[in-house]
């Protein structure tokens, strides 16, 4: 297994079980997964996007909100940067920030999923979710 096979696997699972509500087990995970990403050298938008969701999962804040100014520092309209800054700003109770975040995400939708990056194509159903629940 490649580095980045062990670091998506990794992702997978502490997402998995942060769905199940398995606490514990994120905490036990998402350290051994962070440490995978940080491993693969120069993260790429969707690498940092991975890492960042793993810190937001587990409660660590502040490295989730250096993966989201990272990618918006070089993309500034990238669609997972948008929703990891948003997720940062909910878990900071800064309902203003958030509310920031989700109405540029969904302005810039139209145009970012027209450039078909991988990430967005990987993480399409989150990109989905989050659009339907701004919209609403």
């Amino acid at each position: 297994m490649t580095p980045e096979e062990r670091a998506e696997r990794l992702y997978d699972r502490v997402m998995a079980l942060n769905e199940r509500g398995r606490v514990d087990s994120v905490r036990f995970f998402a350290p051994m997964a962070m440490q995978a990403y940080t491993m693969l050298g120069p993260l790429n938008a969707d690498q940092r996007y991975d890492l960042g969701r793993i810190a937001i999962v587990s409660g660590d804040v502040p490295t989730a909100k250096g993966q989201a100014d990272s990618i918006l520092s070089t993309q500034p309209q990238h669609l997972l940067g948008l929703l990891l800054a948003a997720d940062v700003a909910r878990a900071r109770a800064d309902q203003a920030a958030e509310t920031g975040f989700l109405r540029r995400f969904v302005a810039a939708e139209p145009a970012e999923r027209a450039k078909q990056l991988p990430e967005y194509q990987q993480h399409v159903a989150e990109i989905d979710a989050r659009l339907a629940k701004s919209r609403r």
